[in-house]
């Protein structure tokens, strides 16, 4: 599939470079794909927060007197999880903005 996708990558760059008006069109392209590539890291944010929460909730019916404990490490975990979807946001908006000087 990711020769597919550099396959098709290489064919519209070439074909936009082969076009009178396409040497700023690929440009802003490029920094569209490397801004969206730059975010493909908050999927996996996404995936550990959605198990770390499974497990919260199956630790909690396990034991629910230890309810707090459980879920103040859970709220620490996720902002350390979320802290990683946030970061690939910051540099996706950075390539995107600022790319295009």
């Amino acid at each position: 599939m990711l020769t597919n996708v550099t396959k098709l990558l290489e064919e519209t760059t070439n074909q936009a470079a082969t076009t009178s008006s396409g040497a700023g069109s690929i440009e802003a392209g490029l920094v569209a794909v490397g801004a969206g590539i730059a975010m493909i890291g908050a999927f996996g944010s996404a995936i550990g927060q959605g198990y770390a929460g499974g497990k919260t909730i199956e630790a909690i019916s396990r034991n629910p007197e230890s309810e707090a404990k459980v879920r103040k490490m859970f709220i620490i975990a996720a902002g350390i999880t979320e802290s990683a979807a946030i970061y690939c946001l910051v540099i996706s908006l950075l390539i995107f903005f600022l790319g295009r000087r």
